[in-house]
């Protein structure tokens, strides 16, 4: 009994726990802790920073035993108790690298783990784009079926205006057809609006890591428009110079190049190993012996063409960070120049168009109802008022899109 009822409170607490999708912060913070894609490159990055400590440690030593003359001399079946043979040699032996070699390889290391923080840190940018993107979609398709609802119930009033005109013989039977045929278009583009709904829903779904189908809280609180000083270009372009993840892998790489570099050439010294080698004979040690081994760098073209490669990797990070760099700050340009024209469509349509249109259609309808124009005339006014109140929802959309664009250069929120 006690268990049943405490499944049934666990029901009863999730069922009663808010519903994601009304704000933009819980969407990201749960795409941030859930979404598998950025799990897998915070692993990434977990695992590179894991092989700095190795990539600049001493190899292993190497121990090696050797029997000599197990059978001495054929005087005893052969045996391998190291009192029993003729001698036993002990070798202990340690490879040193040249002095300088072991940081750079930790060096390298460090900026290549740096290279996939970065990568990391993109793909974090990346996700919050799509989820700030997907979000903009909802608001866009709500704002639509709003005013979808509101024509309908607009063209429902004025049909029966037509009809009471056609009944009083002021107006044509085909003013209620037409006002029907608005009705049914109105309906066939909400279907085309929920069918649109849920795709989105599905998308923000699968971003969140959630099933595709889960529902989704209508989103209540748009995100409002930056301040005209937060888009000056200049600022903008200092910090997405130091900021950008993408530019900042893309330095990691060429440290990391530069590092490589240096060490191709450092290998021209060859690198040596000390060793000890004790030799025991029956039950005590009689001899000691001290090793010393370098290698010889004999094979010259083979180092040079590595030198060649580590510089030519160099010369391609650093044109890659050019390349991205240039792309980067073409993008900041193109959206800038983006978001200001939708917030220019959005001041026209709300200060200008709309009114006009609105007022057009309030004189048409008393010109209707007067016998002064025709219902293509009204119809024609309306709509114009329900293309001034599209380019307004339209031109918001466009500009959240261009916003999470810029948001995804800088590699976070203005």
């Amino acid at each position: 009994m006690f268990t049943a009822t405490l499944a049934v409170s666990a029901l009863a607490a999730h069922a009663q726990a808010p519903l994601p999708g009304a704000d933009l912060p819980t969407l990201l913070a749960i795409a941030r802790e859930r979404n598998p894609e950025y799990a897998s490159m915070r692993s990434e990055v977990l695992a590179a920073t894991e092989r700095v400590t190795p990539a600049g440690a001493f190899p292993d030593p190497r121990f090696r035993l050797e029997l000599m003359d197990i059978t001495k001399g054929g005087e005893q079946n052969p045996n391998l108790w190291p009192g029993n043979v003729g001698g036993t040699k002990y070798t202990l032996t340690q490879e040193l690298p040249w002095f300088g070699k072991r940081d750079l390889k930790r060096e390298i290391a460090t900026f290549e783990a740096e290279g996939v923080q970065g990568k990391a840190q993109g793909t974090w940018a990346e996700l919050a784009a799509k989820v700030k993107i997907a979000q903009a979609q909802r608001f866009y398709l709500q704002g639509n079926r709003r005013l979808t609802l509101e024509i309908l119930d607009l063209m429902v009033r004025l049909e029966k205006i037509a009809q009471v005109r056609y009944a009083s013989g002021l107006a044509a039977q085909q003013d209620v057809i037409r006002a029907q045929v608005e009705q049914s278009n109105m309906r066939s583009e909400l279907v085309t609006q929920d069918a649109e709904a849920r795709q989105v829903n599905a998308r923000m779904n699968a971003l969140l890591a959630r099933p595709a189908s889960a529902p989704l809280a209508e989103p209540t609180l748009e995100r409002p428009w930056p301040a005209p000083a937060q888009l000056d270009f200049a600022t903008l372009e200092e910090r997405v110079r130091s900021r950008n993840p993408q530019l900042f892998a893309e330095e990691a790489r060429v440290k990391s190049a530069e590092k490589g570099r240096e060490l191709a050439y450092k290998n021209r010294i060859p690198d040596f190993m000390i060793g000890i080698q004790p030799t025991q004979y029956q039950t005590s040690f009689k001899e000691w012996t001290l090793m010393l081994e370098v290698n010889i760098p004999l094979q010259q073209e083979t180092r040079r063409a590595q030198e060649r490669e580590s510089e030519a990797m160099l010369a391609a990070a650093r044109a890659r960070k050019e390349a991205v760099a240039n792309q980067v700050l073409s993008d900041l340009s193109e959206n800038l120049a983006g978001i200001e024209a939708t917030r220019r469509i959005e001041t026209l349509a709300t200060a200008s168009l709309l009114p006009q249109a609105e007022l057009t259609f309030n004189s048409a309808l008393a010109s209707y109802e007067n016998t002064k124009v025709d219902f293509a005339t009204l119809l024609e006014a309306q709509r114009a008022i329900r293309q001034a109140r599209q380019n307004q929802i339209k031109a918001r959309f466009e500009g959240q899109v261009r916003l999470a664009e810029i948001e995804k250069l800088l590699g976070e929120d203005l």
